[in-house]
Protein backbone atom coordinates (compact mmCIF):
# COMPACT_ATOMS: atom_id res chain seq x y z
CA UNK A 1 0.00 0.00 0.00
CA UNK A 2 1.11 3.56 -1.31
CA UNK A 3 1.24 6.61 1.13
CA UNK A 4 -1.12 8.82 -1.39
CA UNK A 5 -3.61 5.67 -1.06
CA UNK A 6 -3.46 5.64 2.85
CA UNK A 7 -3.54 9.33 3.07
CA UNK A 8 -7.08 9.54 0.87
CA UNK A 9 -8.62 7.17 3.43
CA UNK A 10 -10.12 8.59 6.51
CA UNK A 11 -9.12 8.25 9.71
CA UNK A 12 -11.85 5.33 10.44
CA UNK A 13 -10.76 3.27 7.78
CA UNK A 14 -7.19 3.76 8.59
CA UNK A 15 -7.86 2.57 12.45
CA UNK A 16 -10.27 -0.83 11.37
CA UNK A 17 -7.49 -1.12 8.56
CA UNK A 18 -5.00 -1.08 10.94
CA UNK A 19 -6.62 -3.62 13.11
CA UNK A 20 -6.93 -6.13 10.07
CA UNK A 21 -3.20 -5.75 8.83
CA UNK A 22 -2.81 -6.83 12.73
CA UNK A 23 -4.78 -9.47 12.34
CA UNK A 24 -2.48 -10.56 9.33
CA UNK A 25 0.63 -10.07 10.45
CA UNK A 26 -0.34 -12.26 13.77
CA UNK A 27 -1.65 -15.22 11.47
CA UNK A 28 1.49 -14.68 9.06
CA UNK A 29 3.62 -15.12 12.07
CA UNK A 30 2.07 -17.75 12.94
CA UNK A 31 2.20 -19.62 9.16
CA UNK A 32 5.91 -18.51 8.92
CA UNK A 33 6.91 -20.53 12.37
CA UNK A 34 5.03 -23.37 10.93
CA UNK A 35 7.13 -23.23 7.77
CA UNK A 36 3.83 -22.72 5.59
CA UNK A 37 4.55 -19.49 4.51
CA UNK A 38 5.89 -18.89 1.34
CA UNK A 39 6.87 -15.55 0.80
CA UNK A 40 8.15 -14.41 3.98
CA UNK A 41 8.26 -10.78 2.06
CA UNK A 42 4.43 -10.49 3.15
CA UNK A 43 6.06 -10.22 6.95
CA UNK A 44 7.83 -6.91 6.17
CA UNK A 45 5.45 -5.63 3.60
CA UNK A 46 2.36 -6.10 6.29
CA UNK A 47 4.43 -4.58 9.24
CA UNK A 48 6.16 -1.37 6.85
CA UNK A 49 1.93 -1.10 5.74
CA UNK A 50 1.30 -0.83 9.63
CA UNK A 51 3.68 1.58 10.33
CA UNK A 52 2.48 3.63 7.54
CA UNK A 53 -0.80 4.25 8.15
CA UNK A 54 0.01 4.45 12.43
CA UNK A 55 2.36 7.33 10.80
CA UNK A 56 -0.78 9.19 8.66
CA UNK A 57 -2.79 8.84 12.47
CA UNK A 58 0.01 10.85 14.51
CA UNK A 59 0.53 13.37 11.24
CA UNK A 60 -3.43 14.19 11.88
CA UNK A 61 -3.29 13.43 15.48
CA UNK A 62 -0.41 16.63 15.53
CA UNK A 63 -2.05 18.93 12.96
CA UNK A 64 -5.30 18.77 14.91
CA UNK A 65 -3.17 19.68 18.02
CA UNK A 66 -1.36 22.66 16.05
CA UNK A 67 -5.47 23.87 15.05
CA UNK A 68 -6.58 23.33 18.14
CA UNK A 69 -3.15 25.48 19.71
CA UNK A 70 -4.02 28.07 17.30
CA UNK A 71 -7.68 28.55 17.95
CA UNK A 72 -6.86 28.68 21.29
CA UNK A 73 -4.22 31.22 20.97
CA UNK A 74 -6.71 34.07 18.83
CA UNK A 75 -9.27 33.63 21.46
Amino acid sequence: MKIYEIREMSTEEIIKRIEEEENNLVDLRFQNELKNLANTAKLRNTKKDIARMKTVLRERELEAQKNENKNQETN
